[in-house]
């Protein structure tokens, strides 16, 4: 089954990753919320795997049919688009409006441009570039890198956002981060630490508890649970307070996440079978202006 889609593999002395390629008729995601772009369906360190699909359902237009670090940008001109007009949504392409009440961030909208994405790869590292021209005025170029570190059981994801249009681009892109470390069951197992004291809107899921900087479940979620802690709060606006650490004692492996940009937010978001952490940045560029951002997982054994 994996092997009916475009993919590729990059591998250093350390790790060993799998990744799903854009395509607009062959491709493993087709969907209309997450970028097309580095989607990895397997990755390995030291026998460990970290990431995989978690949802048995197969569906390309499916939101859920999706795996590994992936990231969402929030839709742009949507609100003042007629019904039967265009909006931008990046890393996927130009959206056709229904006629709606509300944007429904679990649909599934029709594509009015796709755009056009190229792909180059190398040994250690893959480079997705999507191209795509006045949809409402708006057009840029977003070039993704997928690259795996010398001689380091390290992962960077560098991204470049330049605007090519006529109107600024204003919006805001948050990674899902659905980590599936070994196939094991969420739970007592697993330690989730951030880089400040943790407080939430919602703290009272039942299967989870903050003690200090570290998330902790109580119990093991059952098969198709999920917990969803809205905004975690505690955080400031500083880089410091970009960085997340995963554990789990069982297998004993984990893993850690940093960014080179402030935290706008942070929803929190695990099911039995995966764990998201899900920092948000703010983006802001005017027109022939670029905004950069990356983002590290060192992988370790503990």
């Amino acid at each position: 089954m994996q092997n009916e889609y475009p993919q590729a593999e990059i591998t250093n002395n350390y790790i060993m990753a799998k990744l799903y390629l854009p395509d607009t008729d062959r491709g493993y995601y087709l969907g209309s919320r997450f970028d097309w772009s580095g989607v990895i369906f397997e990755l390995k360190y030291e026998g460990h795997d970290y990431f995989g699909p978690w949802n048995p359902i197969r569906d390309p237009k499916n939101h859920d049919s999706i795996s590994g670090p992936v990231e969402e940008f929030a839709q742009i001109g949507y609100e003042e688009a007629p019904a039967g007009g265009e909006y931008l949504h990046i890393g996927i392409g130009g959206m056709r409006k229904p006629e709606e009440e509300e944007f429904m961030r679990r649909g599934f909208y029709e594509f009015s441009n796709p755009g056009k994405w190229t792909v180059s790869k190398d040994k250690d590292h893959i480079v997705f570039i999507h191209e795509l021209n006045d949809v409402a005025g708006y057009s840029y170029v977003y070039e993704k890198t997928v690259r795996l570190e010398k001689d380091k059981p390290e992962m960077v994801l560098t991204h470049t956002l330049k605007n090519t249009g006529i109107r600024k681009i204003e919006t805001v892109v948050f990674n899902h981060n659905y980590f599936t470390i070994d196939h094991q069951t969420t739970g007592p197992d697993f330690m989730v630490k951030f880089a400040f004291p943790l407080e939430s809107s919602n703290e009272d899921h039942p299967a989870v508890r903050f003690n200090g900087q570290q998330l902790e479940y109580i119990r093991e979620l059952e098969l198709g649970e999920t917990t969803s802690l809205g905004e975690i709060q505690g955080h400031s606006s500083g880089l410091e307070d970009y960085y997340f650490r995963i554990e789990n004692k069982k297998t004993g492996v984990g893993v850690r996440i940093t960014g080179n940009r402030p935290i706008l937010r942070i929803n929190y978001w695990s099911r039995s079978n995966a764990i998201s952490p899900e920092p948000f940045i703010d983006i802001n560029i005017r027109p022939g202006e670029s905004f950069t951002w990356d983002i590290t997982y060192c992988f370790y054994i503990f």
